[in-house]
């Protein structure tokens, strides 16, 4: 699966819409997890879509600013799981912050709070895109992990 960087204007007819708002929880009174971590199978692929379009065409065209070593992004992001993470957060709070029940401030806080500290962290010399560069992607070697609590 590749998804090409978007260059110039950002293509909001692309971009999903936020969300209508949830006011009655679930049949259970238990909300479900929504973050894209804890979403596996049909349901992950089509929320990391749903992320890629607002990345690709929102995102990237508006704030990706240029690529160097000191501020690296990676094209193939999707295959950096920290970075998912990452960006699934800052989606979801675009959403919130965006949406019809967002307030005229809200815009503001998004930039502020949630967009410059998560691209600062992404595109840090030594963030989840370290060592990758303009079309090329490089794995990122995990710490080793001892089992805590062996199974008997």
């Amino acid at each position: 699966m590749t998804y090409p960087m978007v260059a110039g204007e950002p293509d909001l007819d692309r971009i999903p819409a936020p969300p209508a708002p949830q006011d009655e929880p679930e049949p259970d009174g238990q909300d479900l997890p929504f973050f894209i971590l804890y979403l596996d199978g049909a349901e992950y692929t089509e929320e990391l879509r749903r992320l890629s379009s607002w990345v690709e065409d929102l995102l990237l065209p508006v704030y990706g600013g240029e690529v160097s070593s000191g501020s690296p992004w990676c094209p193939r992001w999707w295959e950096h799981q920290e970075a998912i993470a990452y960006l699934h957060g800052l989606w979801l709070a675009w959403q919130e912050r965006t949406g019809p029940k967002a307030q005229a401030s809200d815009p503001a806080t998004w930039h502020q709070s949630y967009l410059w500290p998560t691209m600062e962290t992404l595109r840090s010399p030594n963030g989840p895109f370290a060592g990758c560069k303009t079309g090329s992607h490089r794995p990122k070697e995990r710490p080793e992990v001892e089992d805590h609590f062996p199974v008997d």
